[in-house]
Protein backbone atom coordinates (compact mmCIF):
# COMPACT_ATOMS: atom_id res chain seq x y z
CA UNK A 1 0.00 0.00 0.00
CA UNK A 2 1.70 3.30 -1.28
CA UNK A 3 1.63 5.77 0.90
CA UNK A 4 4.51 8.52 1.05
CA UNK A 5 7.19 8.84 -1.17
CA UNK A 6 10.88 10.34 -0.70
CA UNK A 7 12.40 12.89 -3.24
CA UNK A 8 15.68 10.87 -3.27
CA UNK A 9 16.74 9.01 -6.18
CA UNK A 10 18.32 5.58 -5.30
CA UNK A 11 19.79 3.15 -7.67
CA UNK A 12 18.40 -0.85 -7.51
CA UNK A 13 21.51 -1.23 -5.45
CA UNK A 14 21.48 1.55 -2.98
CA UNK A 15 17.40 0.79 -2.72
CA UNK A 16 18.06 -2.87 -1.56
CA UNK A 17 20.87 -2.02 0.84
CA UNK A 18 18.67 0.64 2.57
CA UNK A 19 15.34 -1.74 2.42
CA UNK A 20 18.05 -4.66 4.48
CA UNK A 21 18.43 -2.00 7.40
CA UNK A 22 14.88 0.29 6.94
CA UNK A 23 11.65 0.02 9.69
CA UNK A 24 9.43 0.49 7.01
CA UNK A 25 8.84 -1.56 3.96
CA UNK A 26 9.17 0.97 0.60
CA UNK A 27 8.26 -0.63 -3.25
CA UNK A 28 10.61 0.93 -5.55
CA UNK A 29 9.78 2.58 -8.80
CA UNK A 30 12.07 4.18 -11.22
CA UNK A 31 14.42 5.31 -8.69
CA UNK A 32 12.10 6.28 -6.15
CA UNK A 33 11.09 4.74 -3.27
CA UNK A 34 7.51 4.79 -1.66
CA UNK A 35 6.69 3.69 2.01
CA UNK A 36 3.65 1.14 2.69
CA UNK A 37 0.90 1.85 5.12
CA UNK A 38 -0.08 -0.67 7.48
CA UNK A 39 -3.17 -3.08 6.47
CA UNK A 40 -6.38 -4.00 8.51
CA UNK A 41 -7.73 -7.21 10.40
CA UNK A 42 -9.91 -8.64 7.34
CA UNK A 43 -7.00 -8.01 4.95
CA UNK A 44 -4.15 -10.00 7.91
CA UNK A 45 -6.99 -12.58 8.28
CA UNK A 46 -7.13 -12.99 4.77
CA UNK A 47 -3.42 -13.53 4.05
CA UNK A 48 -2.96 -15.89 6.85
CA UNK A 49 -5.80 -18.14 5.30
CA UNK A 50 -3.98 -17.88 2.29
CA UNK A 51 -0.81 -19.12 3.49
CA UNK A 52 -1.84 -21.40 5.35
CA UNK A 53 -3.62 -23.56 2.54
CA UNK A 54 -0.90 -22.57 0.00
CA UNK A 55 1.81 -24.06 2.60
CA UNK A 56 -0.11 -27.25 2.95
CA UNK A 57 -0.45 -27.85 -1.00
CA UNK A 58 3.23 -26.91 -1.24
CA UNK A 59 4.82 -29.26 1.10
CA UNK A 60 7.17 -31.61 -0.68
CA UNK A 61 7.43 -29.47 -3.50
CA UNK A 62 9.77 -27.62 -5.46
CA UNK A 63 7.50 -24.80 -5.30
CA UNK A 64 7.75 -22.23 -2.42
CA UNK A 65 5.49 -19.73 -1.11
CA UNK A 66 6.32 -16.25 -0.03
CA UNK A 67 4.88 -13.83 2.06
CA UNK A 68 4.87 -9.68 2.29
CA UNK A 69 8.27 -9.45 3.19
CA UNK A 70 9.52 -10.41 0.28
CA UNK A 71 10.31 -8.35 -2.86
CA UNK A 72 9.72 -9.22 -6.27
CA UNK A 73 12.04 -7.66 -9.07
CA UNK A 74 10.04 -6.22 -12.50
CA UNK A 75 11.45 -4.63 -15.62
CA UNK A 76 15.49 -5.56 -14.65
CA UNK A 77 15.36 -4.13 -11.39
CA UNK A 78 14.09 -0.83 -11.89
CA UNK A 79 11.30 -1.75 -9.97
CA UNK A 80 10.55 -4.22 -6.64
CA UNK A 81 7.16 -4.64 -5.06
CA UNK A 82 6.24 -6.25 -2.17
CA UNK A 83 3.05 -8.51 -3.17
CA UNK A 84 0.93 -10.02 -0.38
CA UNK A 85 1.61 -13.30 -1.25
CA UNK A 86 3.98 -15.08 -3.73
CA UNK A 87 5.15 -18.18 -5.26
CA UNK A 88 7.98 -19.58 -6.93
CA UNK A 89 8.48 -23.12 -8.72
CA UNK A 90 11.45 -21.88 -10.29
CA UNK A 91 15.30 -23.09 -8.98
CA UNK A 92 16.77 -19.93 -9.79
CA UNK A 93 14.18 -18.50 -7.03
CA UNK A 94 16.57 -21.09 -4.14
CA UNK A 95 18.99 -18.67 -2.77
CA UNK A 96 18.17 -18.35 0.80
CA UNK A 97 20.28 -14.97 1.58
CA UNK A 98 18.08 -13.54 -1.43
CA UNK A 99 15.70 -10.02 -1.00
CA UNK A 100 13.89 -10.36 -3.95
CA UNK A 101 12.63 -12.89 -6.42
CA UNK A 102 12.87 -12.82 -10.23
CA UNK A 103 10.56 -15.52 -11.13
CA UNK A 104 7.85 -15.69 -9.68
CA UNK A 105 4.62 -18.26 -10.79
CA UNK A 106 1.70 -16.71 -9.08
CA UNK A 107 1.17 -13.32 -7.00
CA UNK A 108 -1.23 -12.69 -4.77
CA UNK A 109 -2.52 -8.86 -3.79
CA UNK A 110 -5.31 -8.49 -0.85
CA UNK A 111 -6.79 -4.97 -1.86
CA UNK A 112 -7.66 -2.04 0.35
CA UNK A 113 -9.44 1.05 -0.91
CA UNK A 114 -5.62 2.95 -1.33
CA UNK A 115 -4.60 0.34 -3.86
CA UNK A 116 -7.25 -1.67 -5.91
CA UNK A 117 -6.39 1.07 -9.00
CA UNK A 118 -3.05 0.77 -8.74
CA UNK A 119 -3.35 -3.35 -8.51
CA UNK A 120 -5.22 -3.52 -11.20
CA UNK A 121 -3.68 -0.99 -13.15
CA UNK A 122 0.25 0.02 -13.40
CA UNK A 123 1.52 -2.34 -10.93
CA UNK A 124 -0.43 -5.07 -13.30
CA UNK A 125 1.07 -3.97 -16.40
CA UNK A 126 4.54 -3.95 -14.42
CA UNK A 127 3.84 -8.03 -13.27
CA UNK A 128 2.40 -9.29 -17.10
CA UNK A 129 6.02 -8.52 -18.21
CA UNK A 130 7.74 -11.14 -16.02
CA UNK A 131 7.75 -14.39 -18.07
CA UNK A 132 7.25 -16.52 -15.44
CA UNK A 133 4.31 -15.30 -14.26
CA UNK A 134 1.10 -17.30 -14.64
CA UNK A 135 -1.88 -16.19 -12.30
CA UNK A 136 -2.46 -12.69 -10.78
CA UNK A 137 -4.69 -12.83 -8.18
CA UNK A 138 -6.56 -10.00 -6.58
CA UNK A 139 -8.77 -10.44 -3.61
CA UNK A 140 -11.44 -8.22 -1.58
CA UNK A 141 -11.06 -6.99 1.98
CA UNK A 142 -14.64 -5.73 2.07
CA UNK A 143 -16.68 -8.57 0.01
CA UNK A 144 -16.84 -12.26 -1.23
CA UNK A 145 -14.75 -11.64 -4.46
CA UNK A 146 -12.15 -12.60 -6.05
CA UNK A 147 -10.20 -12.28 -9.32
CA UNK A 148 -7.64 -14.58 -11.13
CA UNK A 149 -6.01 -13.14 -13.90
CA UNK A 150 -4.79 -16.27 -15.62
CA UNK A 151 -2.16 -16.08 -18.70
CA UNK A 152 -2.99 -17.77 -21.94
CA UNK A 153 -1.92 -18.06 -25.02
CA UNK A 154 0.14 -15.52 -26.82
CA UNK A 155 0.38 -13.41 -23.55
CA UNK A 156 -3.58 -13.15 -23.67
CA UNK A 157 -4.54 -12.78 -20.35
CA UNK A 158 -7.83 -14.40 -18.89
CA UNK A 159 -10.16 -13.36 -16.29
CA UNK A 160 -12.10 -16.00 -13.82
CA UNK A 161 -14.03 -14.21 -11.16
CA UNK A 162 -15.35 -16.02 -7.84
CA UNK A 163 -17.97 -14.21 -6.19
CA UNK A 164 -19.50 -15.37 -2.86
CA UNK A 165 -18.04 -18.20 -0.10
CA UNK A 166 -19.86 -21.29 -2.24
CA UNK A 167 -17.89 -20.93 -5.40
CA UNK A 168 -14.01 -21.90 -5.34
CA UNK A 169 -10.93 -20.42 -6.47
CA UNK A 170 -9.51 -22.54 -9.56
CA UNK A 171 -5.74 -22.05 -9.40
CA UNK A 172 -4.40 -23.56 -12.72
CA UNK A 173 -0.65 -22.84 -12.18
CA UNK A 174 -0.43 -25.21 -8.86
CA UNK A 175 -3.18 -27.62 -9.61
CA UNK A 176 -5.42 -26.37 -6.80
CA UNK A 177 -8.82 -25.32 -5.82
CA UNK A 178 -9.45 -23.51 -3.14
CA UNK A 179 -12.94 -22.94 -1.56
CA UNK A 180 -13.98 -19.28 -1.14
CA UNK A 181 -15.09 -20.31 2.81
CA UNK A 182 -10.78 -20.96 2.93
CA UNK A 183 -9.80 -17.85 1.43
CA UNK A 184 -12.75 -15.83 4.14
CA UNK A 185 -12.05 -18.31 7.46
CA UNK A 186 -13.01 -16.45 10.34
CA UNK A 187 -14.47 -13.49 8.72
CA UNK A 188 -17.79 -12.02 8.35
CA UNK A 189 -18.58 -9.33 6.32
CA UNK A 190 -21.80 -7.29 7.20
CA UNK A 191 -24.52 -7.80 4.61
CA UNK A 192 -24.46 -5.53 1.65
CA UNK A 193 -27.03 -2.93 2.01
CA UNK A 194 -29.61 -2.63 -1.33
CA UNK A 195 -30.68 0.67 -2.23
CA UNK A 196 -34.89 0.70 -2.82
CA UNK A 197 -36.02 2.56 -5.36
CA UNK A 198 -39.43 4.27 -4.74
Amino acid sequence: MIALTSDQYLSPEEYLELEKISEVRHEYIDEKRFAMAGSNNAHNKINGNFLITLSLHLRGSSCQTYTNDMKVKVRDGKRFYYPDLLISCDPENQDLTAYAMGFPTLIIEILSDSTEAFDRGNKFKDYRSIPSLKEYILVSSHQYSVDCFRRGENDFWILQSDQGLDSNLRIESLNLDVSMQDIYATIDFPPEVEDVIN
